[in-house]
């Protein structure tokens, strides 16, 4: 009787601590969460997946170059690139969007499959997601007469990446992204330097956390098959009621992934543009997803 009672007593004193146990099992099997602050990190995209029915809307601007002094208010005087862009995730997996940049008027569809997230256990190291994009040109060309205007099939590009991304520690994260795009047929009336149908580029992403809610960013995309001057970047994200806010200085004034690999750089510190990305996220029909 004696061991019954004693047995009953460690049975009631170690089932409490089995179920702790495997709630932390199950906590550190979680994804990690916000791997960078938001689904754009300065210009590419990144592997921060939306709730289901969560919206994400992005304002973006590129200035002009620095080099223009004080004269042009450092760029600010010599007209912007600006890009709204639309996200919503249909799934906690597949998110589309929709996009439109002022330089030559593009129009962008575009869309991301997240495969794989990465855990807090480290079972699976990293996170792996698909971004695909196919837009048109749709400024006019009113200078142009009516047989020289680029047709329909013409103004099409498209992009394609994959993205792998990890958290090393909580301040540390790196994404590394694989990209191409191709112009159906890059004509000299676009706004690019290029002149190839196909572009390959790397993309490569890094936030290094300084305070609770602001980080150093950095960006860089070498070109793989052309002689264009590869894209460099750097900037501060700050989380801040609700929105994310990303100043930045980058060498390119485009914003879409076709115009990023065709568009051409200038020279970093020489060439620089000041740029910042508003970011937020809307919640429709659920609780707000907090950054």
């Amino acid at each position: 009787m004696k061991k019954t009672i004693l047995f009953l007593l460690v049975l009631g004193w170690s089932l409490p601590l089995f179920a702790q146990l495997e709630r932390k099992l199950e906590n550190e099997d979680l994804p990690v969460d916000l791997i960078f602050h938001a689904p754009r990190h300065i210009n590419l995209l990144t592997v921060e997946p939306l709730e289901k029915k969560s919206m994400h809307f992005a304002i973006m601007h590129t200035f002009g170059t620095l080099n223009g002094g004080i004269e042009n208010l450092f760029g600010l005087d010599n007209g912007a690139n600006i890009q709204f862009s639309f996200e919503f995730g249909l799934s906690e997996k597949l998110s589309l969007g929709f996009a439109r940049s002022s330089r030559d008027k593009f129009y962008n569809l575009y869309g991301r499959y997240h495969l794989i997230q990465q855990t807090q256990n480290d079972r699976i190291p990293l996170s792996i997601s698909l971004a695909g994009g196919a837009g048109v040109v749709s400024n006019p060309y009113q200078f142009l007469g009516p047989l020289e205007r680029p047709d329909f099939n013409d103004r099409l590009a498209y992009s394609a990446q994959v993205m792998l991304a990890r958290r090393f520690s909580p301040k540390i994260s790196f994404q590394l992204s694989p990209m191409i795009s191709y112009f159906v047929n890059p004509l000299e009336i676009y706004q690019i330097q290029g002149d190839q149908n196909l572009y390959v580029a790397l993309g490569m992403s890094g936030k290094i956390k300084v305070t609770d809610r602001s980080s150093l960013t950095l960006q860089y995309i070498p070109n793989l098959n052309s002689d264009l001057r590869s894209n460099f970047g750097i900037g501060w994200d700050v989380e801040a009621g609700g929105h994310v806010f990303q100043m930045y200085f980058v060498t390119s004034q485009a914003l879409n992934e076709q115009y990023l690999l065709a568009g051409g750089n200038g020279v970093p510190g020489e060439e620089f543009r000041l740029g910042f990305n508003v970011n937020r996220i809307f919640a429709l029909g659920q609780k707000k997803r907090s950054y």
